[in-house]
């Protein structure tokens, strides 16, 4: 049954990232440059936030496989509706609803694998969960890739595939059990930050910006250079090959992973910037495959770990509060970096970027060194104390 699941996350995740390589033929159809592309990408966000913010007790109140259900038809929806009017704004409207889905699903993932695995190791769980959903998020982008391969088209047939794949995981998914019986919970949980977990906080949105950038605004570097069919393989290779260093990843120290994952961030952007702007596409790939071992290998792992042993209690607020700067990270410096494009070129904006980068990683990796583990001094607190601090 955890299969089923673990398909259907996989469908969901698939769909955000689908139609990343068109996202240059969207600007030219809309007339916008990397401003316009950057914005309609951040929409994701703009659906995620909400429900992170104001519905984490959703799942307790209605049960978690209507979540998954619905996270599912918003994934056709969107794909639907860039099939029918393709262009930058329906792509904002898309990637709302996709991020909407997107929280739905993950918000209420590991504990419905849990159980449906019949309780036992919550690692393993949690492995099922990260697994398909990071190989979800790279092969969309990679199998549209594949099909423009063929030929030119704004409704690829990776599009048409993931309607049909969603339509019978709605099938699977409906037949599924959902032991947690519903309750009457507060919709609202405010994330949270325990002591100690801002440098981990801070490591994910430096992470996470540079897989934004790789999404959103290298296609459109790889079309200048005659690459734009292989944009999607770039993503695949920045978010799903991060699986192959998770192993690697748990058996570190949450500080050495993340600390690790610093040090690897730099480099890797700047080979893959490098070859980017240069049309080397072996340099791209190699890259994004070392990115990726930071972004979703050790700092993912490592940062999440260490955020859940810090907070006490009060592992989902933190968690949240951890992907909260993930997001932001995965919107804001992209929608910077656009803006500077369009004003600078994209050799001086992705030059900025790297720089931005470099000093960020070492900030944050100076701070991790300096506490070793041990409590933030927050300015606004009396006491130190476990678990988290008040918004």
């Amino acid at each position: 049954m955890h299969a089923r699941l673990a398909f259907a996350l996989c469908l969901i995740t698939l769909a955000v990232n689908l139609q990343a390589p068109l996202y240059t033929a969207y600007a030219e159809l809309s007339g916008d440059g990397a401003t316009g592309t950057a914005l309609a990408f951040s929409g994701y966000v703009l659906g995620v936030l909400p429900v992170l913010l104001l519905c984490g007790g959703l799942s307790e109140r209605v049960g978690r496989r209507p979540l998954i259900i619905a996270a599912l038809m918003l994934s056709m929806l969107a794909t639907s509706l860039l099939l029918l009017a393709p262009g930058l704004k329906i792509l904002a409207l898309a990637r709302l609803l996709m991020g909407a889905g997107t929280a739905l699903a993950t918000a209420c993932a590991t504990g419905y694998m849990y159980d449906l695995q019949g309780g036992g190791d919550d690692a393993r769980a949690a492995n099922w969960v990260t697994a398909s959903t990071s190989l979800g998020f790279g092969l969309g982008a990679a199998l549209t890739s594949l099909c423009l391969l063929f030929g030119a088209s704004l409704s690829p047939a990776s599009f048409h595939l993931q309607l049909l794949l969603a339509g019978l995981a709605i099938l699977l998914v409906w037949h599924l059990p959902d032991p947690r019986v519903a309750q009457r919970v507060s919709m609202l949980r405010l994330p949270c930050y325990p002591a100690g977990s801002l440098p981990y906080g801070l490591a994910i949105l430096l992470a996470w910006a540079c897989t934004g950038l790789v999404i959103a605004l290298v296609p459109g570097v790889l079309r200048q250079q005659g690459l734009s069919h292989w944009s999607g393989f770039s993503t695949f290779c920045v978010i799903s090959c991060g699986l192959l260093f998770q192993p690697l990843a748990r058996r570190l120290s949450s500080a050495r992973a993340t600390l690790l994952g610093l040090a690897i961030l730099p480099p890797s952007y700047l080979l893959l910037a490098w070859g980017a702007h240069n049309g080397v596409l072996a340099a791209v790939l190699a890259g994004a495959v070392a990115a990726s071992s930071a972004c979703y290998g050790f700092i993912y792992l490592g940062g999440l770990a260490a955020v859940n042993a810090l907070a006490g209690t009060q592992k989902t607020r933190a968690s949240a509060g951890f992907l909260l700067l993930a997001y932001l990270g995965f919107s804001l410096p992209v929608i910077i970096t656009g803006l500077l494009t369009d004003k600078l070129g994209d050799s001086v904006a992705l030059r900025l970027f790297g720089a931005v980068l470099i000093l960020g990683c070492a900030a944050v990796a100076m701070a991790l060194l300096g506490t070793k583990g041990a409590a933030v001094k927050w300015p606004w607190r009396r006491r130190q104390q476990p678990g988290c601090d008040r918004w």
